[in-house]
């Protein structure tokens, strides 16, 4: 992305929302979406990953897309993470060499990583169909950012498909509708554990499940990194479920996020949540998805 255009959006942004922290609802039949990412106080410092909540070790941060591919993988949960039954979804994981970019027919697609990111890792989970419920599809996505300013930008691209995409073709058969999104920076809404966050809520329509059902995504930015889950819904499932579905499988992200890169004290060291990339859940993962749509 180019950090001038974001600029200008993050411009446009201010004017057309007002102030960034209350969040923005487009009209009609449209998804709504924010000034997203406003800028922690630390987001333009030295090094690659100024950030407020960790004690980020330099020599510990990926400096080459092989390491920070390494790094991303490692983190990512497996199914178990999201409760018993979940399975994995096929394909399984993309390539981290490419990241799924809101195209301008307003269809998500898979493009290759521009310059500013090192790596993007994405995991599709579904819970099948029981009890009544339908099909429940969760992505997890961690992508690592040359910098913590240009991660910054990753959230605020958002303004430009809230500008110009009233819905969103995920893939064929697959519509997000009436989407709203809410920002809130280290400090405020009760955020102590990320510099940035980012929540967006919506509707999804697929051609299997029907709908509209709840749509939950939310994002979160530890220094030059963002972790992001999300929930497709189907009958029977309530935004509240999928809420509480997502929020230990990002917790645990964010933890391992925070021991891969922490700086090492004689007295602690890294949680088993950050060292655990040949897990049974992580190894042996398909080939590289093809499946669009990856950060939602």
């Amino acid at each position: 992305m180019e950090l001038g255009g974001s600029a200008a959006r993050l411009g446009c942004a201010v004017a057309v929302c007002g102030l960034l922290l209350t969040g923005c609802t487009s009209g009609g039949d449209g998804p709504g979406r924010p000034a997203a990412g406003t800028k922690s106080g630390g987001a333009t410092g030295a090094g690659p990953s100024p950030t407020a909540v960790v004690d980020a070790d330099p020599a510990r941060l990926p400096r080459t897309r092989a390491q920070a591919a390494a790094l991303v993988r490692g983190i990512m949960p497996g199914p178990s993470a999201f409760g018993p039954g979940t399975v994995r979804r096929e394909p399984y994981e993309s390539d981290p060499r490419r990241w799924a970019v809101l195209g301008d027919s307003c269809v998500w697609e898979q493009r290759a990583l521009p310059e500013d990111v090192l790596a993007s890792l994405t995991r599709h989970y579904e819970i099948p169909a029981r009890g009544g419920k339908g099909p429940l599809r969760l992505t997890a996505v961690v992508t690592a950012h040359r910098s913590a300013e240009q991660a910054d930008w990753e959230s605020a691209e958002v303004l430009e498909e809230m500008m110009r995409c009233p819905s969103q073709l995920l893939r064929p058969g697959e519509v997000l509708r009436d989407l709203t999104d809410v920002p809130n920076a280290l400090g405020d809404s009760g955020n102590g554990f990320a510099d940035d966050v980012l929540a967006e809520s919506g509707t999804y329509t697929g051609d299997e499940v029907g709908g509209p059902h709840p749509y939950v995504w939310e994002q979160t930015r530890i220094g030059q990194f963002t972790l992001a889950v999300s929930a497709r819904g189907a009958k029977g499932w309530t935004r509240r479920d999928l809420l509480d579905l997502l929020r230990e499988p990002h917790a645990t992200m964010r933890a391992g996020l925070r021991g891969a890169i922490a700086r090492r004290t004689p007295a602690a060291s890294a949680p088993p949540s950050a060292v655990a990339p040949h897990s049974p859940e992580t190894a042996g993962t398909t080939a590289p998805a093809t499946l669009g749509g990856g950060r939602r």
